[in-house]
């Protein structure tokens, strides 16, 4: 499918769906089952073109995992601190997650990997974690450009650069210096694998950037595998010695992110919205959207099914000024929605966004420039000044997705509204939710 062509709802839509699996959660538990003494069952799992390369690269250095696509389940029999095979190549594809949680994995065990990724992971930020993993004593020899994709992984050297005394006198750690200005993802790499450091070590942030509800997942599901770690400071944390999962049977959340998208065409309809098993007590950063929508004026209800939405009439979305640097994911949902927003909507602190999957700021401003739409590029951040949109069913406009899937879903809300709008390569949603188009296209038939 190269495009596909969206139809508006014909009246307020009644939108109650399920989504997948958490992406984040997903590769978070298949890592630490992996890593787990004995065997973990994972349900809820998200199967995306992320989670498969998880796997597959799972599969890749030794560990046997099994699946269900059909029961969204997979059974990981964990190796402890020893990766089964210490000498092959592993592929990582374009998923954040996996370049770096495998990464970090790889590069403690002690092994030699050959490494290698997608073109687009080439162009995303690795250095910080590059550096801190060197300060754990491991070694890379880079086949391109330093500090990218691909690499080899040469070993490592345990006797490590730098130790501190830990905080009651005895004993020593190894602490690292890490920057998470570009991705918090680098932080939860070292605390998720730095069970393989059997002496533990120590975090110490460097940077400004303090966007950390992706950590806090990390470190919540670390507990649940049974791993003790503590924040000993507010930009310092320590994985503490002899530290190890166990493996367990886990349930995974579904995926905030993707039930955004739904809240967000009930929002600018006037709608409803339910997605299946979402509720407040989430650790997902991105449930923020929900209040962000709760103050531009829609009603939030908390049923035993999940979160219901309840947005205003049609043109009455307010416009808002809102700090998104800790759900960030949602800052081109939130463009869409502001397109119908009755004032202008200020995006701030977001960034660190140019350099994801693309340059989401420079896409957002040019798709909806191409639609007609006013808006103000900052250097993290935009203001969008909400209009009337240039389209129609004879000159209908094509919204370009930059090999994106966040551009392609978020951009389709408009299209539940205005007439003429065509997203192309729909399929890049395989990334995280394969079946997203088809879902939408199901949301005809639930009409108020």
């Amino acid at each position: 499918m190269e495009e596909f062509h969206m139809k508006p709802f014909t009246c307020r839509p009644d939108i109650h769906v399920r989504v997948p699996g958490s992406k984040s959660i997903t590769n978070r538990a298949l890592l630490m089952a992996a890593l787990a003494e004995g065997t973990s069952v994972l349900r809820g799992v998200l199967f995306s073109e992320d989670s498969r390369v998880f796997i597959k690269a799972l599969q890749a250095v030794g560990y046997e995992v099994s699946v269900d696509e059909k029961r969204a389940e997979a059974v990981v029999h964990g190796g402890g601190r020893k990766i089964p095979k210490d000498h092959v190549s592993v592929y990582v594809g374009s998923a954040g997650t996996a370049a770096r949680f495998l990464t970090a994995m790889l590069a403690l065990s002690g092994g030699c990997y050959e490494v290698d990724s997608s073109a687009q992971m080439k162009t995303r930020p690795m250095r910080p974690l590059l550096e801190a993993l060197e300060q754990l004593g491991a070694l890379f020899e880079y086949k391109e450009v330093p500090y990218s994709f691909p690499f080899r992984i040469l070993g490592r050297n345990q006797s490590g650069n730098s130790i501190h005394r830990d905080a009651c006198g005895t004993g020593v750690a190894r602490k690292v210096f890490l920057n998470i200005d570009a991705s918090s993802q680098f932080l939860s790499a070292l605390l998720l694998t730095g069970v393989m450091c059997e002496e533990g070590f120590a975090v110490e942030l460097t940077g400004e950037r303090d966007a950390r509800s992706y950590v806090k997942i990390s470190m919540n599901m670390m507990k649940e595998f049974g791993c003790r770690m503590e924040q000993s400071a507010e930009n310092e944390y320590r994985i503490l010695p002899g530290q190890s999962y166990q493996g367990r049977d886990y349930q995974i959340e579904p995926d905030v992110s993707a039930a955004c998208y739904f809240y967000a065409m009930a929002a600018v309809n006037g709608g409803t919205a339910l997605v299946d098993h979402v509720h407040p007590s989430t650790a997902q950063g991105d449930i923020r959207f929900l209040h962000t929508l709760e103050e531009m004026g829609c009603r939030l209800e908390d049923t035993e099914e999940g979160i219901r939405l309840l947005g205003p009439e049609p043109g009455e979305l307010r416009g808002i000024d809102v700090q998104m640097s800790d759900f960030s994911d949602q800052a081109m949902t939130m463009a869409a929605a502001a397109v119908f927003a009755a004032s202008p909507v200020w995006i701030r602190g977001v960034g660190h966004i140019r350099r994801q999957e693309s340059d989401r700021i420079r896409g957002i401003v040019t798709e909806l420039q191409r639609l007609g739409i006013h808006c103000q590029e900052e250097e993290d951040g935009l203001l969008i000044h909400p209009g009337r949109i240039g389209s129609s069913d004879r000159e209908p406009v094509r919204i370009k997705t930059y090999e994106d899937h966040r551009m392609a879903m978020a951009f389709s809300i408009i299209g539940t509204r205005q007439e003429g709008i065509v997203i192309e390569d729909p399929l890049c949603c395989r990334k995280t939710f394969e079946d997203y188009f088809q879902v939408l296209t199901n949301l005809g038939l639930r009409l108020q």
